[in-house]
Order: C-alpha cells, then structure tokens, then sequence
C-alpha cells in the first residue's frame, strides 16, 4: 500500500513519521510543494518505507497524477485547498482523511463520495476532529442530546508576550480562525456569530483562570447532530488575548484588500501572517493542549451528562508540540483505520460517525493511549427531574 501525505509542516511530518513507523509495509510519500522541505522532513523521520516528491497541491493535474498510484491520502494543506483535494480524490477514486480548515462543507461532496465508491474522513485534527468524535461517542449514550459545548486550546505553559501565544500550527489557519463567522446552535436554531465574541472566563483543571471565545470548530456537527438546542465551541487562551486579536483585527491587518507600498501591492493578512511567525513562533517554549468537551441531554426522562477531557504536553523525548501530537495522531490512526478497512463507511464521513461506532471509538482511544494522549471522561448521576 502507498499514502500520500500532502504538506509537511509541524503537523503533517509528525503524522507521516507515525504512519511510517506504525505501518512499516506501507509506503509513505511526503509530498510539499518546497522538494527541500519534504526531503528533509524524509531525513528526519529516518525510516526505509517514507520517500519525498514535490507536488503543488493548487495545481489539479499534478495533484490528480500524484494520487495515480496511492491508494489514501493525507491532507494538511492551507483551508483554501482544503475542498480541491476532496474533489480530487473523490475523481480520482481515492481515500482521504484530511486537516485543512475550509470554509466550504465537506458533506456538499456526500453523494459524489459514495458513487466513486471512496471514504473521505474531513476535519480529523484536534478540532475539529477529536472534539467531534467525541461528542459522536456521547450521543450514542444518550437518548436525546439537548446540548453540546466544547472548549479547547492550544497555549504555551505560561503566558509569552506579546499575545501570551505561541504558535504551533499553520499562521494562515490561524488568522482564518478568528476571523472566520462561527456557526453555533442557539434555543434550536442555526446562528452565524462573530469570531472572538462570546467572552467567558473558565477553570480549567491544572491549568487555573483562562479565557474562551467562540471560534468556527463545530463544523459538521451542525449538521449530523439533530434536535440539540445548544451547541458552540470556544476556543481556549490566556486572559486578555482577544481583546489585542481584536485589536489586531480592527486596525485592517487581517484584511484581504491589498494596500499598495512603495509600489508594491501588499495584502495585509499575508503580511501579518508573516509577522506572526517570526514574532510567535517560540521552539524553545513548550506548549499545552487543553480539551473539553460536554454533552448533556437524557437517558429516557432523566438527566445525563458526558464531560471528556484532554490535557496534552510537549513530548521532551521527540521534541514534538502537545498540537501536533493532538491534531497529527488522530488524522494517522484514522488512516490507519481505513487503511486495515476497519471504516466501512463509503462517501463522506466526519469524524463524529467514527465516534459513534463503539468499535472504532475503541480502536482509536487506544492508539491515543499508545502515543501518551489521555482522554478522561466523567458522567453525572442520572438525576430526576
């Protein structure tokens, strides 16, 4: 068998690398558009099965000729690319799990899925990805889900200046984050809200007082979930850091419109983005992975709840993020997963259905537990209402 990884950044060359040493019969290509990078993110992972090639993602024919003789993909291009793979591979007659952030919806491509007779698993990071299989895993114990809330971020173990941030992942995907409209659940109904608004202050357990703010994470949950009356996700940070996003935001440096500078047109976002990885980007600082996830609802007339969480740290062995660890590990053992055709399930399936079979929940806490990423659970006593 051959996987095509596609991008090599912090989170795709960690899931190539577990790939490679988990399924060492099966051949692992590391595709960038940057041949140098991919080939010395091969160097890195120092296995026989990984090979590099240069592939150009944005380029259909030389994506579409690239995925010729695999037989699943990976995906860990920017969200802009993210729904262009999906149709690629669906024409190509190919799996995929994949980690982009699109702001298109996966499930438009279900029934052109399942006529190509391929399993495209989307969103399969942290989150969305991990949050959904574990919401789907709740609703299986549950007659009625009448709420979902979910709470996650990543951060360094103390606050940095200037944002009390670092990053770990894609700057792009990051400023996509906080300007993107959030769709939520609100008394039933679909509601578009702001990014970054929504601002609470929680506990989290050993970590103390931090911040949350709705973000676009829910993605198909939306969608699979039916008749819950309130469902959001926020993302977690240090206290203060979305008022100086907002900040940010309001002085135009996420805008798209290019401004012209010395003749030059410049965009502002693409910019910033720049800005954010030579300012935030902190490899000698270790990072944390906070996660919650609660689902409430009934068990015939009583009440029920589910809270799972996660706290990840930097793994001081093998030098890699507690978000890479938490997004690249679960898009891997997905892979695996369909690879050793335990996924049955034919066009377009989110992770939350992963969640929802006992077997494949299972399966995947499991190798979670193998990498040392722990999820705990609790459940409320049924009470009378």
């Amino acid at each position: 068998m051959r996987v095509l990884v596609l991008g090599c950044g912090n989170i795709g060359s960690v899931a190539a690398a577990d790939l490679a040493k988990s399924m060492p019969t099966v051949d692992v290509v590391v595709a960038d558009r940057d041949l140098n990078m991919a080939k010395a993110t091969v160097k890195r992972i120092d296995e026989k099965n990984v090979s590099a090639a240069q592939v150009d993602a944005s380029d259909r024919r030389q994506l579409a000729k690239a995925l010729d003789d695999c037989d699943l993909a990976l995906g860990f291009l920017p969200g802009n690319l993210g729904y262009k793979l999906i149709e690629t591979c669906i024409s190509e007659r190919k799996d995929l799990v994949d980690v982009s952030y699109m702001a298109e919806n996966p499930l438009t491509l279900h029934a052109n899925a399942v006529k190509a007779d391929v399993t495209v698993v989307p969103d399969c990071g942290l989150a969305p990805g991990i949050t959904n299989i574990l919401a789907g895993n709740a609703s299986t114990k549950l007659d009625a889900v009448k709420s979902i809330h979910v709470v996650v971020g990543g951060l360094p173990e103390r606050p940095v200046p200037p944002l009390g941030y670092m990053i770990t992942w894609s700057a792009e995907s990051l400023i996509d984050e906080y300007t993107r409209k959030a769709l939520i659940v609100k008394n039933g109904k679909r509601v578009t809200v702001k990014a970054l608004t929504g601002l609470e202050e929680i506990e989290f357990p050993s970590l103390g007082r931090l911040e949350a703010f709705y973000t676009d994470g829910l993605r198909t949950l939306v969608d699979t979930m039916k008749g819950v009356e309130e469902m959001w996700e926020k993302t977690l940070r240090y206290p203060g850091h979305a008022e100086k996003i907002r900040l940010i935001e309001a002085m135009g440096f996420f805008d798209r419109k290019t401004v012209k500078i010395n003749s030059v047109d410049v965009s502002p976002r693409a910019f910033t983005a720049k800005l954010f990885i030579r300012k935030l980007a902190r490899p000698k600082v270790r990072d944390i992975v906070a996660l919650q996830v609660e689902v409430e609802g009934l068990i015939g007339h009583e009440h029920a709840s589910h809270v799972y969480r996660l706290l990840d740290r930097y793994d001081k062995v093998h030098e890699t993020t507690a978000m890479a660890r938490t997004t690249a590990y679960p898009a891997s053992i997905v892979a695996q997963l369909l690879l050793d055709k335990h996924v049955k399930q034919k066009g377009i399936v989110p992770p939350e259905r992963i969640g929802a079979n006992d077997e494949l929940f299972k399966r995947f806490l499991n190798e979670l537990n193998k990498r040392g990423v722990r999820i705990s659970e609790e459940k409320t006593a049924v009470q009378r209402q």
